[in-house]
Order: C-alpha cells, then sequence, then structure tokens
C-alpha cells in the first residue's frame, strides 16, 4: 500500500485554540478517531504533518509539541486508531528565536515534510491526499500532486466563505468534518483504482 492521507493536526483532527501552549488544551475532534480508524482499516498510511511555529515565535519550547502529538497518539491508541507518521515545521521566516529563523522546505505549503515522508514510509504522492482546514492545505497538495480536501471544522468554514471564490487552487472535495473527508477518499479510492485498498482487521497491531 503505497496511498498516503496526510492530515493538517489543529482544526482538522483536533479542536482548533489557536497555538497550543498547554496539553490541557489539546481535544480530539468528534468522529476524528473514527475516521483515523476507518483509513486504517483499509490499509491507507495515515500521517499528520503540521506547520507547528509556536517555538519560533517564543510561545514555548519545541518539547511541548512532541508531548501534545503524543497524547494525540495515545487518544487514538484508545479508540484503535493509529498513525503512520507525524511531521511538523517549527520554523518561520519572522521567528524572534534565531535558530528556527530560516529558509526552510518544510513549512506548509512548500512539500517538504510530504516529501519526507513520502521517503520514508513508501508513499506515492501523486496517489495520495491531503487533508486540511485551511487553503494553504490546498496549496499543499496541488504543489505535491496530491488530491486536497478542505474540511469545515477549524477554520475551514471561515476559510470557505471568505476565500472560496477567490483562491485559484480548488479543493477537490469539502466535507463537514474529518470522517466525511475520510468516507470520500475511500470512494474515490474504489473508483479509480479499487485494488490498492487492503482491508486489516487489526490495524494497529
Amino acid at each position: 500500500m503505497n496511498i498516503g492521507v496526510f492530515l493538517d493536526r489543529d482544526g482538522t483532527v483536533n479542536e482548533e485554540m489557536g497555538y497550543i501552549n498547554h496539553l490541557s488544551r489539546f481535544h480530539i475532534l468528534p468522529r476524528a478517531a473514527e475516521a483515523i480508524r476507518l483509513l486504517n482499516k483499509n490499509g491507507l498510511k495515515v500521517v499528520v504533518a503540521t506547520n507547528q511555529s509556536g517555538p519560533a515565535r517564543g510561545y514555548f519550547p519545541e518539547e511541548l509539541i512532541g508531548a501534545v502529538n503524543n497524547k494525540m497518539i495515545d487518544i487514538l491508541k484508545e479508540q484503535d486508531a493509529c498513525l503512520d507518521g507525524i511531521y511538523y515545521c517549527p520554523h518561520h521566516r519572522e521567528a524572534i528565536v534565531p535558530s528556527y529563523r530560516v529558509a526552510c522546505d518544510c513549512r506548509k505549503p512548500k512539500t517538504g515534510l510530504l516529501k519526507k515522508a513520502a521517503q520514508e514510509l513508501a508513499i506515492d504522492l501523486s496517489k495520495s491526499y491531503v487533508v486540511g482546514d485551511r487553503f494553504l492545505d490546498i496549496e499543499l497538495a496541488h504543489n505535491a500532486g496530491a488530491k486536497g480536501i478542505l474540511v469545515l471544522t477549524g477554520y475551514g468554514r471561515g476559510e470557505l466563505m471568505y476565500q472560496g471564490n477567490s483562491n485559484p487552487i480548488r479543493p477537490d472535495f469539502v466535507a463537514e468534518d474529518l470522517l466525511e473527508a475520510a468516507d470520500w477518499i475511500l470512494q474515490d479510492i474504489r473508483k479509480y483504482s479499487p485494488q490498492s485498498l487492503l482491508y486489516c482487521s487489526k490495524p494497529c497491531g
């Protein structure tokens, strides 16, 4: 299986809280674990790819990103869902912390995170999907040669309302939430490449 589903984190998997500067601010969205479990069971590789510039802005140490990601993994595991990888960019071109002020290729909508995941996890980006609540995720999908899905959780509904008509890059699908996005992805694969799906009864081992 070489199809990846790349998920934005904040606003897509968990509630959009601005910067999550404490573990107590992390809350999984309804149906998000169910969506990831569905993708797991159909043999797709599920990867979180997220911009996390809080350390660059001096809001909190980078270690907190790892702690939040570990909490996400634990919550998903409790609901029999799992991620194949988590990739994040801590950089920002206007960072106040000098070590994070770099011209990186990993800050979305640049494709560095996806390319790294594709290499490490044997994913074919041309067969893959990007799901997020911002148009930059749709631009990321376009830049990587993948299909892009905008979810209306997080910033999604406002982005669609105020940028939907002016943004030249269109989502392949607009979903109410991550579960609806997962359903559409499976339908899309069955339509064009049904042999790519492999049902796994125990996807998280």
